[in-house]
């Protein structure tokens, strides 16, 4: 069914979930959910919130045509900061959220508009504390608290098992959603154990994002016409290591590993970072962590004809581009092997969390291209990639066997948005 609200109607989205283009995936998510969601409702208008417009509005040149309007994002709450001192002392707060007032003007750009698209991908989880949790909570509750339709959208959700608290916290939050759409059978299988059966199982719509044309002077490697391995190592790989001494002996791993491919002489290393704050700072940066991984395989004796690292400065649309030329692609940031996945790059997906195992299994039925982030070893690596190399055929046959259907499913949480703007609202009493 394809459903589409007037072109004459104006609908006004705002996004919430994500303040930053540093983090590409944020970027990724962004413009193709503004594509699908034009798709349906031509005339819809969407609120980006944003930490810096002059550092995010230039990664897309095209956004104001697309009617986008990057707003202020939520200052973080004193309230959250001081909550989470207290918790550090008493674990009993993890049962009572902070309290907080949001800003008039965050309070005024939700409920002018006609929902409230929670985007973001694994926001509603564990992985990112669950002062995030109840930041973004927050935000969503202003929403549902004025009756303005409020959207999980594409979601990797939980599971919250490990503090019990939230879980029956976030239960009840769940429930007040208008819509839940999922990316994965096992976010769909959990929100399920938690009694909720109204839950749509969608393709992450990042799948359906345009790759861009990108300077050709930043990937000389493809010019020498040999296969080059895209390969993306994120600095949360080490959090998963206890010690520093552990920690740095997983970034020998993966210098070693690199060596190891460059020694054979068949294939060039393109490193592709995938998250680098705009401000050029080096807390959780791809090109950070990854230029000091390069550096040791430069004093290896490997130069700019073997191994070379993308700019910091390329959106992700033109990372998607680059990705498309990689004969494999190995990588750690989830949107970096979506990328990789929709264009038919045979991919190994180093996993920290239940996303990366979810779109695999979805999409292979099975979690063999996954390598889970404590196994990143070199010799777990060289196995991986062999592997790649080995079914690399019918990986590309599976891939554009299924490529059709998971990008048109990119579209589902639009639709099913435009499908629930449509409805009659109730009329008050």
């Amino acid at each position: 069914m394809n459903i589409q609200i007037s072109r004459q109607k104006m609908t006004k989205i705002y996004f919430a979930g994500q303040d930053n283009f540093g983090n590409r995936g944020c970027e990724a998510l962004v413009r193709s959910n503004v594509k699908t969601l034009k798709q349906h409702i031509p005339a819809a208008i969407f609120l980006v919130p944003t930490r810096n417009v002059e550092r995010d509005a230039p990664q897309w040149a095209a956004a104001n045509d697309m009617g986008v309007k990057f707003i202020a994002a939520e200052p973080i709450p004193s309230a959250i900061r001081w909550w989470s001192r207290g918790r550090r002392v008493f674990s009993a707060l993890d049962a009572v959220p902070p309290s907080y007032r949001v800003t008039q003007a965050t309070r005024y750009a939700i409920l002018s508009s006609d929902a409230l698209v929670m985007t973001g991908g694994d926001i509603i989880s564990l992985d990112y504390g669950l002062e995030s949790l109840y930041y973004w909570s927050r935000i969503c509750e202003i929403a549902m608290d004025a009756g303005v339709p409020t959207v999980l959208w594409g979601a990797s959700v939980g599971p919250f098992g490990k503090t019990p608290s939230a879980e029956r916290r976030m239960r009840a939050f769940l429930r007040r959603f208008s819509l839940i759409t999922v990316r994965e059978t096992s976010s769909l299988e959990y929100l399920r154990g938690l009694g909720m059966t109204d839950v749509q199982l969608v393709t992450d719509s990042a799948f359906a994002l345009e790759p861009e044309s990108f300077p050709e002077a930043c990937v000389s490697l493809f010019a020498q016409g040999k296969p080059v391995l895209g390969f993306n190592v994120s600095p949360l790989i080490r959090k998963f290591r206890d010690s520093e001494e552990r920690r740095n002996e997983l970034d020998r791993e993966v210098i070693e590993f690199l060596c190891d491919v460059l020694r054979e002489g068949q294939m060039p290393v393109l490193l592709i970072p995938h998250v680098d704050p705009l401000d050029g700072t080096s807390e959780n940066s791809d090109s950070a962590y990854m230029n000091g991984i390069l550096a040791k395989v430069r004093e290896a004796g490997f130069g700019a004809d073997s191994i070379d690292i993308l700019p910091r400065t390329l959106n992700a649309s033109q990372l998607k581009g680059v990705i498309s030329q990689c004969a494999f692609f190995m990588g750690a940031r989830t949107h970096a092997t979506v990328a990789s996945l929709s264009q038919c790059v045979p991919t190994t997906s180093i996993a920290y969390s239940i996303k990366a195992k979810g779109i695999n299994n979805d999409l292979f039925g099975h979690t063999r291209y996954v390598l889970e982030t404590p196994s990143v070893t070199r010799h777990s690596l060289r196995e991986h990639l062999e592997l790649l190399r080995v079914e690399k055929a019918e990986i590309i046959s599976l891939l554009n066997e299924r490529m059709p259907l998971w990008k048109r499913n990119a579209s589902r949480s639009a639709e099913l948005l435009a499908e629930l703007l449509m409805q009659p609202k109730p009329v008050a009493a």
